[in-house]
C-alpha cells in the first residue's frame, strides 16, 4: 500500500494570509501546506480521503487522474469544498465516484451541493457521484475499511483504518472503543494542530501521548497550523514520530 499526503494544513492553509511569521515566510516547501487530504493506492485501487478547496491543484501536482472512492471524515469547509472537482475524475474515467461518510456528513454534502442532486441546469457538468452512509466496517473492491468514530469538539466524525494503516484528523478525543479498533495499527496519521491548547483539535503533545499508547511502528502528524515550523518541531519529536508534509509519499509493507 502506498499513501501520499496531498495536503497537511489546517483550515486556513499555510502560509496564512497576511502573516509573516517564521513558518509563513519560510522558503522550505515542507512549511507550505494545502488543506488536509490523503491519497491511498492499494491492490490497484485508489482511495481519496476528503476533498479540500485545493483538490484540483493537489491532483494536478501529484498526477492523479483516477479515484475509485472518496472517504469523508466530516463536512467542514476545508474537507468538502473541492467536491465539485470530482467531475474531472468522471470525465477521465467515465465512471461514478463512490463517496462514503457518516450520516451527518453525507446529509451536509447533499445540502451544500444541492445543485448536483437537484440540478436546475447542467452548465459545465456536474459531479457523478453516489453518496453512501456508513457506520460499520465495509468493503470497496476487496479493500476492507474500518470507520473510526472520534470527537472533533462536540462533533462526531470519522477516521479510517485500512489494514495496518489508520488516518485520523481534526480530532480532539478518541473514545476507548475506537482505541480498541486501533489496536495493532503499525502506521498512524493523527491530526495535531499546534502546541497551544485548542477546544476541537489535539495539540502536538496530546497527539504524542495517544501515539505512545498505541505504539505504532511509525506515526505522522498532520492538519498542522502555521504555529508548527517543520525543522524546529521535527528535531524535537520522539523517535518514530514525524511531521507530514505536502507531497510526502510512503510505501507501507503490511505484516
Amino acid at each position: 500500500m502506498k499513501i501520499r499526503f496531498l495536503g497537511t494544513g489546517t483550515s486556513h492553509g499555510v502560509p496564512l494570509l497576511g502573516c509573516r511569521c517564521e513558518t509563513c515566510s519560510s522558503t522550505d516547501q515542507r512549511n507550505k501546506r494545502y488543506r488536509s487530504a490523503l491519497f491511498i493506492e492499494k491492490d490497484g485501487k485508489s482511495l481519496l480521503i476528503d476533498t479540500p478547496q485545493e483538490l484540483r491543484l493537489q491532483l494536478l501536482e501529484n498526477e492523479i487522474t483516477w479515484v475509485d472512492a472518496v472517504l469523508y471524515t466530516h463536512p467542514h469547509a476545508d474537507h468538502i469544498l473541492g467536491f465539485d472537482d470530482l467531475r474531472s475524475i468522471n470525465r477521465i474515467t467515465g465512471e461514478c465516484v463512490q463517496c462514503y461518510g457518516n450520516e451527518f456528513t453525507i446529509k451536509e454534502i447533499h445540502r451544500v451541493f444541492q445543485y448536483v442532486f437537484n440540478p436546475v441546469q447542467i452548465g459545465g457538468g456536474l459531479p457523478q457521484v453516489s453518496l453512501n452512509i456508513i457506520n460499520e466496517p465495509f468493503n470497496i473492491s476487496g479493500i476492507d475499511i474500518i470507520p473510526l468514530p472520534v470527537k472533533h469538539g462536540k462533533l462526531d466524525i470519522l477516521g479510517y483504518r485500512v489494514g495496518d494503516f489508520a488516518y485520523i484528523t481534526d480530532c480532539s478525543y478518541i473514545p476507548a472503543e475506537t482505541m480498541e479498533l486501533l489496536s495493532g495499527v503499525r502506521f498512524l496519521v493523527l491530526g495535531a494542530l499546534r502546541f497551544r491548547k485548542h477546544t476541537t483539535h489535539m495539540t502536538i503533545d496530546e497527539a504524542i501521548s495517544v501515539i505512545k499508547k498505541l505504539k505504532p511502528l511509525k506515526a505522522f502528524l498532520t492538519h498542522l497550523s502555521h504555529d508548527v515550523e517543520y525543522n524546529s518541531t521535527q528535531e524535537n519529536l520522539p523517535a518514530g514520530i514525524y511531521l507530514a508534509y505536502d507531497g510526502l509519499e510512503i510505501e507501507l509493507e503490511e505484516e
